[in-house]
């Protein structure tokens, strides 16, 4: 692939559509619209296999992208919903947006995650200066539309008005950069003099799982997405979880979760307030909500 952000996942999309070719596949599934770019590809290099695209994400909507970028990524929807021989929608809310935009049928194939039956070393959190129970977490990229600032702003919000339940409490905020260098920046910047804001970087095997284990509740104030995976994971855990009011996180978070507006710092930091001074409530919904992906996505 070319390593930039606005040629990488296109260009390896297209040496993968060249290698299966050569493999002589029956199914090309393709995920995401930037890569359906290229949906119509494998129909003139193996005309009898079947196409298939999986629409994740309005991904147009979010920040990191220019003007011509967001309208290739329009494009690739058009693609995604018009030239495969079938598309699949990770949520009901995109399966609407594809029939209400562009008059496709998308299948409905939600994300999904499996339920953890073990439990976590919680060693793993040494690392990191955390105490199990005594943090609050949010698991994504470091992108904008993540809403990683918003959730910081937040949190210092509290700790001035109500600095009584933020005492010994810290907040997690653990993932890495994609392409997005500078927001990293702003966000390191935004965290450099308070130690009770933790960024632990990319996680992934035991270290995340503990993280998730042990962590009292998680936080999601996205404004963006297609069904997410790091929600369902947090409710996989047990975990009760704060989103923002977004269609797609409250197809999960609505009835199994709580939730404030977006892009909200001041209604953000009233409902984190909520979550500290209510762990009952915080065991009560975590607990639903373990119980609601076991039967929905797993």
């Amino acid at each position: 692939t070319i390593r930039s952000k606005h040629l990488d996942a296109i260009t390896h999309t297209f040496l993968s559509i060249i290698k299966a070719a050569r493999m002589n596949v029956d199914i090309f599934h393709i995920h995401g619209v930037g890569p359906s770019l290229l949906a119509w590809l494998p129909k003139i290099l193996r005309p009898k296999a079947k196409v298939v695209v999986t629409f994740h994400c309005i991904d147009r909507h979010h920040q990191k992208w220019n003007f011509i970028a967001r309208t290739m990524l329009q494009i690739g929807e058009w693609m995604a919903c018009k030239v495969p021989d079938a598309t699949i929608a990770v949520s009901k809310t995109i399966q609407d947006y594809c029939h209400m935009g562009y008059g496709a049928n998308a299948i409905y194939v939600p994300n999904g995650t499996p339920i953890p039956l073990e439990g976590a070393d919680p060693s793993h959190l040494e690392a990191f200066g955390l105490t199990p129970y005594r943090y609050l977490m949010m698991c994504a990229r470091l992108v904008r539309h993540k809403g990683q600032h918003t959730l910081i702003a937040a949190w210092k919000t509290l700790q001035k008005t109500r600095p009584e339940l933020t005492e010994n409490i810290k907040l997690a905020i653990v993932g890495g950069s994609s392409f997005t260098d500078g927001y990293v920046e702003e966000l390191k910047s935004m965290t450099k003099d308070d130690s009770s804001i933790i960024m632990t970087g990319v996680q992934t095997g035991e270290p995340l799982k503990s993280l998730f284990t042990h962590s009292y509740a998680a936080v999601h104030p996205s404004v963006s997405e297609g069904l997410p995976i790091a929600i369902l994971e947090a409710m996989s855990y047990g975990k009760c979880v704060l989103s923002s009011d977004i269609p797609e996180n409250l197809e999960i978070t609505e009835e199994n979760g709580l939730s404030f507006r977006r892009d909200d710092i001041s209604d953000l930091a009233q409902k984190m307030a909520l979550l500290l001074e209510r762990p009952d409530v915080v065991s009560s919904v975590g607990t639903d909500a373990r119980a609601f992906v076991a039967k929905s996505y797993d």
